[in-house]
């Protein structure tokens, strides 16, 4: 296999990355200075190395502990429950959330063979068990998947004691009646609130 061909094949491995968008990445990277495909290598092979989750909440991180968990500004006893450490800087950028934060690695998915055992939710179940966090914000995502996921979290987390929320889902801002589908608009009735 050549090396345009290797890199292709990898590229394309890559979510969102399909074989066309893969070959012009890799033409693209062909036609600049070597010492940038160099550059573009070392931060791979450096991610990869370095990169690793947080012993305590499974973000990732360099350190043993991640910045959040580190922080004593944060809030411990309040606790978001998120599928993946890709998901923390959407609700970060809001700068609503103080508290802290428990990654489960994925969703339950069991036509994928992904099972509780392959979540972070003993774990996090352990965590709770310190005693010091009152309330868990599971933030799961709004699919099929994602929602079975939050009942299991739900259901694990009520055997602690610690109060367990879900984060409203509705109507985004901006956005018209006529347009929303009808979970949507589902969703915004349940999860209405006295003005």
């Amino acid at each position: 296999m050549s090396a345009i061909d290797a890199l292709v094949t990898e590229l394309s491995r890559l979510p969102t990355i399909g074989r066309k968008s893969a070959v012009r990445l890799t033409y693209h990277l062909l036609k600049q200075p070597a010492e940038q495909s160099r550059r573009l290598a070392e931060a791979l092979v450096a991610l990869t190395e370095r990169v690793r989750p947080c012993a305590e909440c499974f973000n990732l991180t360099e350190g043993e502990r991640c910045a959040i968990c580190a922080d004593p500004r944060r809030d411990a006893t309040l606790l978001c429950v998120i599928e993946e450490a890709s998901d923390l800087p959407a609700i970060e950028r809001t700068g609503e959330f103080r508290g802290r934060y428990h990654v489960l690695g994925g969703r339950l998915a069991p036509l994928d063979g992904i099972g509780p055992s392959d979540l972070t939710v003993g774990a996090l179940v352990r965590r709770l068990e310190g005693g010091a966090v009152r309330e868990v914000i599971v933030a799961t995502n709004a699919t099929l998947e994602g929602e079975a996921t939050a009942l299991y979290v739900q259901e694990q987390v009520r055997a602690t004691g610690v109060t367990v929320s879900r984060l409203a889902r509705g109507l985004p801002m901006g956005g018209d009646l006529e347009y929303a589908d009808g979970g949507t608009i589902a969703q915004a009735f349940s999860a209405r609130r006295v003005m």
